[in-house]
């Protein structure tokens, strides 16, 4: 049996290697699906102030668009946590999620859920250069606290 991971991959996979897996090609993506498609999606999430945690999901032929396996909501100290901690913090729960349930996941056991595809956040990585001025001096070592709810909104 062919089975697919993706974890930390920045690249589109190209429908022929999506259909290659027959269904059996899943993302290990660092945030509430349908929230932070795409791109930094830890990043995303304080500056736009959106659920933070992890998603496990079938990958489909669109970005961060396949059914949902499971997810987890993460608690972020934001007033102590910084872009490193909490990104560590989603990272370790995401693997120790797949460890404890790749068995699951492989024998098809755990039934995918369709996202709202109409809901959401989608971003690409050069979106993250006009908020790079508030994490130039600290880097990693930003406070999230100095992210939240800065992006500029749609028509503002």
């Amino acid at each position: 049996m062919k089975f697919g991971v993706s974890y930390r991959y920045r690249h589109i996979i190209k429908k022929k290697e999506i259909d290659w897996f027959c269904g059996k090609l899943i993302n290990l993506h660092i945030a509430v699906l349908p929230f932070g498609r795409g791109a930094d999606p830890n990043i995303w999430s304080y500056l736009e102030n959106t659920p933070k945690g992890v998603t496990i999901h079938i990958i489909d032929d669109g970005i961060d668009t396949g059914p949902i396996l499971m997810q987890r909501h993460v608690d972020i100290d934001v007033w102590h946590d910084t872009l490193s901690s909490s990104y560590d913090k989603l990272s370790r729960v995401m693997e120790f999620l797949f460890i404890n349930n790749c068995k699951n996941i492989l024998n098809g056991k755990i039934e995918a859920e369709p996202q709202n595809n109409k809901e959401g956040s989608f971003h690409y990585s050069m979106e993250k250069e006009a908020y790079s001025h508030l994490w130039a001096e600290k880097g990693w070592e930003t406070p999230v606290s100095d992210l939240i709810g800065k992006a500029i909104q749609p028509g503002s």
